[in-house]
């Protein structure tokens, strides 16, 4: 039995019921609060580092199958620390999850430590980025659009427009917000790029809305 089977989290039974209420009551919780589950999770964490990579991988998959969504976080904290020893084929792996109990939050947090991997390795971010665009699935899509969030000057602007454009008119919420998202985050480094890309493109109004927040706070200070 490894560390991964072992492990257990202790909630607070009357945090269950509120926590599954918002999130939609679409899974069941344990009861934890983040701070309180990253204690928890601390000296798993800690383990993990030490284990093989086989070990990590299946180890992450048994964590995040467990029903309790707490568990699903914890899965994502285990990989995100151990992103700088997992190789490509590590991620192809657990990009599986991404669809597997699919929602914001899941989906945003497995997003971090894909985003995590490609600072550690930049030449392999086109390899990462082809894991998730132009799939089926819009959740690896959001992930394809918001890979880059914390590139800043590192941002591929060829890479975020192929994510981007051909979801200019998919009504799905998560990726319209995506795209706002990402373009939000990038006006922080350039500004004029996001401006010619909102002008030049027909974006639905949220994503243009999200995406304009910092080019009109910018704009309303000069103002």
């Amino acid at each position: 039995m490894t560390v991964f089977d072992q492990f257990q989290l202790t909630g607070n039974p009357a945090l269950r019921e509120p926590m599954a209420h918002y999130m939609r009551d679409q899974f069941i919780f344990a009861g934890l609060k983040t701070p309180e589950r990253k204690l928890q999770a601390r000296e798993l964490i800690k383990q993990s580092k030490g284990v093989t990579t086989s070990e990590l991988l299946g180890g992450v998959n048994t964590l995040y199958q467990r029903p309790e969504r707490e568990y699903q976080y914890v899965a994502i904290d285990v990989m995100v620390a151990n992103v700088k020893r997992l190789s490509f084929a590590d991620l192809q792996e657990l990009a599986q999850l991404v669809t597997q109990k699919a929602w914001w939050d899941s989906v945003d947090a497995l997003r971090k430590g894909f985003g995590d991997y490609i600072q550690v390795h930049p030449d392999e971010k086109r390899q990462v980025f082809a894991l998730f665009n132009g799939k089926k699935n819009f959740w690896l899509r959001r992930v394809a659009i918001t890979l880059q969030l914390m590139e800043k000057e590192r941002t591929d602007t060829q890479m975020l427009t192929a994510a981007i454009l051909p979801d200019l008119a998919t009504r799905e919420f998560f990726i319209q917000k995506a795209i706002g998202w990402a373009l939000r985050n990038y006006s922080k480094v350039n500004p004029q790029w996001v401006t010619t890309f909102i002008v030049a493109h027909e974006l639905s109004r949220l994503a243009a809305s999200e995406g304009s927040k910092y080019l009109n706070r910018v704009a309303n200070r000069k103002a």
